[in-house]
């Protein structure tokens, strides 16, 4: 079973620790196996502080780190304020890491898939995790960190970003869009799907969008571009221009444009290539239709076009893609709509 360990600090947030184990909890093989094994641990066992009014006893010190497969690092309350160390700790200094944290973060196996929620980040980059890398952190705290590690990345406009054995998440809410994203990685979009419903959350959301966008919802007698996002969903398979989807909320192209960015975080053009390369991952997983079928259903036309696009978003081509979440024979069906080039 998948080990995941959360490493919790002094002023640790407990909402971020219960998404946790919360998304991870909740998914379940199709035989309603569970599929993850949650350890929550400290630098000590025993009582941790929160940001509360509560302390938190914690069974497992640094050792559990050893034998996690995935490790994810949330926040603290302490992150913030004037005296903030961002978990660096006493005997630490701006930037760097305690000897106690550098010593458990250095318990972590080789290849093991680390995560961060918020300033948790803070640790990732005083460990050096981060360097070179694509990096996200609460808005917040944006300045704090390009001051004390330019060599990293940082983009303060997403929900999270994913950097193959490192992730980041921006704040509480993109924490739970961070480990839906890992548990739809590892097990498919069914299943991640199955803890969104669970948990009462959208199943998926992208990390490229916006993590503060200051008009989050339409002012009033305004409206939205709601009904003309249900209506792409339902049309998926067909070209859609902007000036339809406008028309359905009888906006000019150029009100539309400005107000679905506004409401959603990215242009509509990109939103509708997220929703297709998502209607794409599901029928891959999900059915034997051909990649063919599944490139029309989608919206994308051609097979060499499905196999650009999820290149281009997830690395793969759509044979392989499917094989990941369908078994060794999961590619026989799409024999005939991802030759020429496109299994890898």
């Amino acid at each position: 079973m998948h080990r995941v360990a959360v490493l919790v600090r002094d002023g640790m947030l407990p909402i971020e620790v219960g998404i946790v184990h919360r998304i991870f909890g909740e998914a379940r093989s199709a035989g309603g196996e569970r599929l993850y094994e949650l350890m929550t641990c400290a630098l000590e066992p025993g009582e941790v502080r929160t940001d509360t009014d509560f302390t938190v006893n914690v069974a497992h010190g640094p050792e559990a780190l050893a034998a996690a497969d995935t490790v994810v690092v949330p926040a603290s309350g302490a992150d913030y304020g004037s005296g903030a160390d961002y978990g660096c700790g006493e005997g630490g200094s701006a930037g760097r890491l305690n000897p106690a944290m550098a010593a458990a973060l250095g318990r972590i196996r080789p290849g093991t898939r680390i995560a961060s929620i918020c300033t948790g980040a803070f640790v990732l980059a005083a460990a050096g995790l981060l360097d070179g890398r694509r990096a996200t952190t609460h808005w917040r705290s944006v300045e704090d960190f390009r001051q004390l590690f330019p060599a990293v990345e940082l983009d303060a406009d997403v929900l999270y970003t994913d950097e193959g054995e490192v992730l980041t998440a921006a704040g509480v809410a993109s924490g739970i869009d961070l480990c839906l994203h890992m548990v739809r990685c590892d097990h498919g979009a069914a299943v991640a799907n199955d803890v969104a419903r669970r948990t009462v959350v959208p199943p998926h959301r992208e990390g490229g969008q916006a993590q503060y966008i200051r008009r989050p919802v339409p002012e009033p007698q305004v409206s939205s571009t709601g009904v003309a996002r249900a209506w792409a969903l339902e049309h998926l398979d067909r070209p859609l221009s902007l000036r339809e989807l406008a028309a359905r909320e009888s906006m000019s192209v150029r009100t539309f444009t400005r107000r679905f960015r506004d409401e959603v975080g990215v242009s509509p053009l990109q939103w509708l290539t997220q929703q297709r390369i998502e209607r794409a991952r599901q029928l891959l997983e999900e059915t034997e239709l051909t990649v063919d079928r599944i490139a029309a259903e989608a919206g994308f036309g051609t097979a060499a076009s499905l196999r650009m696009h999820l290149q281009a978003a997830l690395g793969v081509s759509p044979r392989a893609y499917r094989r990941t979440f369908r078994g060794p024979g999961g590619g026989d069906a799409d024999e005939g709509g991802d030759g020429g080039g496109g299994g890898g």
